[in-house]
């Protein structure tokens, strides 16, 4: 057992409702705090010198100078494992090109699903790996990653096994999810509920075998699949036993209707939800994630995260890093700028970074600084816990906790 601190402000997000807008004066603020942890959980949060006294006999780890400490982040959408680069597509993006010229001239989706095919997976290994570092030293230690730019079955199970092996050079936590229903690739000789019954038939029985992932996802789209072809694929992915999650409503509305029918985990995006299906998705479980750094890349509206919290909705903020439409990563830059666009509180955006963001993925034991929960956490040197969100990113964690120990 170890005693952690003292930290000039513990803030621990317990004790804050699942669904809906909150308050930052419904914050928990410990000041001159410590955190009591043992066997990879948190045992007790309190003031530190009350801790010290209570158990005479811990180890001791003390903090230097003025620190506060918040529960580790959670990314609970990311494209992080690919090849190649589309840093043309951005410029010719930012120089008036449509999505369909830029397709057009080699850019796109299917470029990152040909440079990832052709990428050895000692490439991708490594730069995976270099991803994730770059997430850890923000302070984020639970990671979605999905597939999705390989498209077949050997190149689909190439990226997920990937995946599996960066787990074992990472404290961090992966989770992995199929997306295969990216979109239907070129080479693929049939329509797309040929290709969806594909990945039904072909692929995620062999991810289930290797337990390779327990999560799907599908691109409900214009560009991409359907609604009613995606709702029958949602549909028997879960009789296959995954959980399903859906990119949802990014550029036409009605999709994540369907992801709450289906009972999806989450639908993700939502830039273009409107305000019946805002109503339909705060009466659900279902987590509507906002993905700003995809409005930053592709210069679009915001989700609309203050109508969802208002409504009642559970809304969390992940970074949708990607080759294309959000290379920037920085998930702590993205929700502070989403914040000030959608004025939403500081509790709300740390509360969507993490035990929000956990929910979406199915974990319960992280993202708030109590007794039995996972002992994942991340200090900044300052005195003022509001100054992570004031600085937009600038200001760096100093330290970053795994089951209670430093990463």
């Amino acid at each position: 057992m170890k005693l952690i601190g003292p930290f000039k402000q513990v803030v621990t997000l317990a004790n804050l409702p699942l669904r809906g807008k909150l308050s930052d004066d419904q914050l928990e603020i410990i000041a001159d705090g410590g955190i009591v942890v043992d066997q990879n959980i948190i045992r007790k949060v309190g003031n530190f010198e009350t801790l010290k006294t209570e158990n005479p006999t811990i180890e001791f780890e003390y903090i230097e100078g003025e620190q506060i400490v918040l529960p580790a982040f959670v990314d609970s959408h990311t494209h992080i494992c690919f090849g190649g680069n589309r840093a043309n597509d951005f410029a010719m993006r930012n120089a008036g090109k449509t999505y369909l010229e830029i397709a057009e001239s080699g850019g796109g989706i299917w470029s990152s699903v040909q440079h990832t095919r052709n990428a050895s997976e000692e490439v991708l290994l490594k730069t995976l790996v270099e991803r994730i570092n770059f997430l850890l030293d923000l302070g984020i230690t639970t990671i979605e990653v999905k597939s999705g730019y390989g498209l077949d079955v050997e190149n689909e199970l190439k990226m997920l096994r990937i995946i599996k092996k960066a787990q074992q050079e990472t404290k961090a936590t992966l989770v992995p999810t199929c997306l295969s229903a990216h979109l239907k690739p070129r080479d693929f000789e049939g329509s797309n509920p040929e290709y969806l019954e594909y990945i039904i038939t072909e692929i995620l029985p062999k991810v289930k075998e290797e337990g390779l992932a327990n999560r799907v996802d599908i691109f409900i789209e214009k560009s991409a699949f359907q609604p009613e072809e995606s709702k029958d694929f949602l549909r028997k992915a879960k009789e296959l036993g995954f959980e399903i999650t859906v990119h949802a409503d990014q550029f036409t509305p009605g999709s994540s209707r369907i992801a709450v029918e289906v009972g999806a985990k989450s639908a993700d995006h939502l830039e273009a939800t409107i305000d019946e299906d805002i109503q339909f998705l705060a009466e659900s479980d279902t987590v509507a994630t906002a993905l700003p750094g995809a409005s930053l890349g592709l210069g679009e509206k915001f989700t609309p995260a203050r109508k969802l919290l208002d409504a009642g909705a559970i809304v969390a903020i992940a970074s949708d890093w990607n080759p294309g439409s959000a290379p920037m990563g920085n998930l702590i830059t993205q929700a502070s700028i989403l914040a000030t666009f959608q004025k939403l509180t500081t509790a709300e955006v740390l509360a969507g970074m993490t035990f929000r963001a956990a929910y979406a993925l199915n974990l319960k034991d992280r993202g708030q600084l109590e007794a039995g929960k996972k002992a994942d956490f991340v200090t900044f040197k300052t005195n003022n816990f509001q100054n992570v969100l004031y600085n937009q990113g600038s200001l760096s964690a100093e330290n970053v906790y795994i089951n209670g120990n430093k990463k």
